[in-house]
């Protein structure tokens, strides 16, 4: 039993010593185990430490931008205190300034019709005076009556009459007198009427004596006649070669192609260029609510267009003899268009009536005394300008139709008509006999009727092929549109225009009619807008530098007086524009003419995005601007589309010199309807802000906002700037408008 016992307890023994020992509180895991504790305890308190200091720097923060917010509302107070005190007394400055340039300006306008008038009564050389409808008249039949024929003496006659039409257009920029516009008008389409009428005459007579002329190579007659108006190209198809498939005239830079009917027959062709468009004025005088504008527009010296809905008040002054007169003209233009035209209207085979909303740029400014801000903070003294709503049409009858207010013909109208030949001479024992026809030039039918076409040959009739050289007097941004005349509606249409193929380094384009029509080169109107950049800045005393960056081409106008010159940042020719000194209305109509337009009209926004601003704050702008523009430059801003409608940011410094302005002298301008002020922010900053630059003041006008930072010879020249620079320069940037269209 012993034995047993003892080895029982061995064997326990044996068991114990063989198990590992527990972990105790005593051992080394513990001791872990409370530097992890005491690590974790310490982070927490150094967390609500660095909290406890981030909400203290906080607050501090907050208070410290409080108590700023606070300095600055203070300091805002007490300068809108002071603007309101002084603000009288600017305004009346202003609009002293502003009445004392448009009574001179008006004065001088008066004195210089008067000398005109003058000096054509005194040079006595017979040329009738447009004013005065029995002169025009008389003139009118005694060149009717003149038998004259030859080209060059007829040519002579029609720029005298060409002369005459431009003076009856000024003349309608500004009549007021519905009397007065239907005369002017009267007047320009027996004019027309009659030129047209003296180039078929001069035609025909050429073309008599086609058999006198033979080219030797090809045994038919062509002629080129040039004149600073016109080029007529001529040919009669003497020899009648079935294999005669085109003809250039390369002096002229016109061409054509005809097909085999054409080949064959017993006629002549004309293809007419004149640099002048009567045809597009045809067409707004016989859609007169389509293209004609007629009232004036307040906000930058604009036209309103005749399409209008007017207002009542309006309406109920066009009543009576008023509206018996537009009737009758329309009835007197639908009457005379075909002899304008010189050819059959019926001749388009696709023709249908069409028509599109457009309206005409028009020129001229109605000078506003009241400044903006004397409107906008009388209450109930401003009213809105009408809102208009042009006359709407199905949709459906204006597709064909070109909206001349989207697209510009230009560099003339090209006249491509066949003529039957007519009875050549014949020279018979000295003689010259020669079969005589009461009916004149006739139009040869093309495409040909089915009664005059052989049985064997086909009824189809190929297009007339048509290649013109681009005319140099013009420039395109973008590759021409060719647009014919539809006579039987009166407008342009772009269909029926096929196999169309421009080459642009030779400057010439091609393609293809159904019929023998005019035609003409169009580019889109606003091509050039929305301009990427401008600048005003001063040259010297009443000199100034307007600098253009547009869509398609940069340029640059010198202002000089009441002088302007165009310059172009590329070379595109326009010898008779570019470099030429002429008045500011003279030069916009040369640069429209020409295909460089950067002028706007009410209708401008329809088919370019604008900044939206408000026109009264915009032109209030441009009033000041010009009165400062011999001693302060003026440049676009990033700004100005980021600040809303009611507000216009732009750049301004005081400039002296004619080099350009260095770039760390501008500085931001809010202008608005109640003040002007310097902005903090600069055209680097990350975001517009509209806070004041600290240490400037408020003022109710952009120029004594100006004059804060000017130096006393700087404004001193400002006060001595002459009047028509002044009236210059406000007339070119209102026709501009930079801050709208930027």
């Amino acid at each position: 039993m012993r034995i047993c016992f003892y080895g029982y307890l061995d064997a326990v023994e044996l068991f114990c010593f063989s198990m590992p020992p527990k972990k105790g509180k005593s051992s080394k895991g513990g001791k872990l185990n409370k530097a992890q504790k005491a690590k974790q305890q310490q982070e927490e308190e150094e967390r609500r430490l660095q909290e406890e200091e981030e909400a203290r720097l906080h607050a501090e923060k907050e208070e410290r931008e409080r108590l700023e917010r606070e300095r600055k509302e203070k300091e805002q107070e007490r300068l809108e205190l002071k603007d309101q005190e002084r603000r009288e007394d600017e305004l009346n400055e202003l609009r002293h300034l502003l009445e004392e340039n448009h009574t001179a300006v008006t004065t001088w306008k008066t004195d210089a019709v008067e000398k005109a008038k003058w000096e054509r009564y005194m040079h006595c050389d017979g040329t009738p005076d447009p004013a005065v409808q029995q002169d025009l008249n008389t003139h009118i039949s005694l060149w009717r009556d003149d038998p004259e024929v030859n080209i060059t003496l007829v040519l002579k006659q029609c720029h005298l009459a060409l002369q005459l039409m431009e003076e009856l257009e000024a003349l309608l920029r500004d009549v007021t007198d519905p009397q007065e516009c239907h005369k002017y008008q009267d007047g320009l389409i027996n004019l027309q009427e009659l030129i047209h009428s003296k180039h078929l005459l001069t035609t025909e007579e050429i073309l008599k004596s086609a058999s006198m002329n033979i080219d030797t190579e090809t045994g038919n007659m062509q002629t080129v006649v040039k004149d600073v108006n016109i080029t007529l190209c001529l040919w009669a198809n003497l020899k009648k070669n079935p294999r005669f498939r085109d003809l250039n005239f390369g002096e002229a830079g016109l061409g054509f192609e005809l097909p085999k009917q054409l080949a064959v027959s017993h006629i002549a062709v004309r293809l007419l260029h004149t640099h002048y468009d009567h045809l597009s004025l045809l067409a707004r005088m016989a859609h007169p609510r389509m293209h004609t504008p007629s009232l004036r527009s307040l906000a930058c010296g604009e036209e309103v267009p005749a399409d209008i809905d007017v207002p009542e008040q309006e309406e109920t002054k066009r009543t009576g003899e008023a509206k018996e007169d537009i009737e009758t003209q329309q009835q007197r233009v639908d009457k005379e268009v075909q002899s304008i035209q010189g050819f059959d209207g019926s001749k388009s085979a696709a023709s249908q009536e069409s028509s599109r909303n457009s309206a005409q740029p028009a020129e001229g400014r109605v000078s506003q005394i009241q400044t903006q801000m004397e409107a906008l903070s009388t209450e109930g003294d401003l009213t809105e300008t009408p809102i208009v709503q042009l006359t709407m049409m199905d949709r459906s009858e204006c597709v064909q139709a070109v909206d001349l207010m989207q697209y510009t013909p230009l560099g003339g109208v090209f006249y491509c008509d066949v003529f039957h030949l007519p009875p050549q001479t014949h020279q018979v024992n000295g003689w010259e006999i020669r079969q005589l026809l009461d009916e004149g030039l006739q139009v040869f039918p093309y495409p040909l009727e089915k009664s005059n076409l052989d049985d064997t040959e086909a009824l189809t009739c190929p297009p007339v092929g048509v290649s013109v050289t681009l005319p140099d007097s013009v420039v395109f941004l973008e590759t021409p549109q060719v647009a014919r005349w539809d006579a039987a509606v009166k407008q342009w249409r772009m269909d029926s225009i096929t196999d169309l193929s421009y080459e642009e380094k030779e400057a010439k384009i091609s393609f293809k009619m159904d019929s023998f029509q005019p035609f003409v080169l169009m580019q889109e109107t606003y091509a050039n807008l929305p301009f990427l950049s401008w600048e005003l800045r001063p040259l010297g005393q009443d000199a100034a530098l307007f600098t253009v960056n547009g869509a398609l081409i940069d340029l640059s106008i010198t202002i000089q007086g009441n002088q302007c010159m165009l310059q172009l940042g590329q070379e595109r020719g326009l010898s008779h524009l570019i470099g030429k000194w002429m008045s500011g209305p003279i030069l916009q109509r040369a640069m429209l003419n020409a295909g460089i337009n950067i002028f706007v009209n009410e209708y401008t926004d329809k088919y370019i995005i604008t900044c939206g601003k408000d026109p009264l704050t915009e032109h209030a702008a441009y009033e000041q601007m010009a009165l400062f523009a011999s001693a302060c430059a003026f440049s676009w801003s990033k700004w100005n589309a980021k600040c809303g409608a009611e507000h216009l940011v732009m750049q301004a410094c005081e400039h002296h010199d004619p080099v350009p302005v260095p770039k760390d002298s501008w500085s931001l301008y809010l202008l608005g309807a109640q003040r002007s002020q310097k902005l903090e922010i600069t055209e680097k900053s990350a975001e517009f802000s509209p806070d004041y630059y600290p240490g400037s003041e408020f003022h109710s006008t952009f120029i004594h906002m100006l004059q804060d930072n000017m130096s006393t010879d700087g404004i001193a020249r400002t006060r001595e700037s002459n009047n028509l620079f002044v009236d210059t320069v406000q007339s070119l940037l209102c026709a501009t408008r930079p801050l709208m269209y930027s």
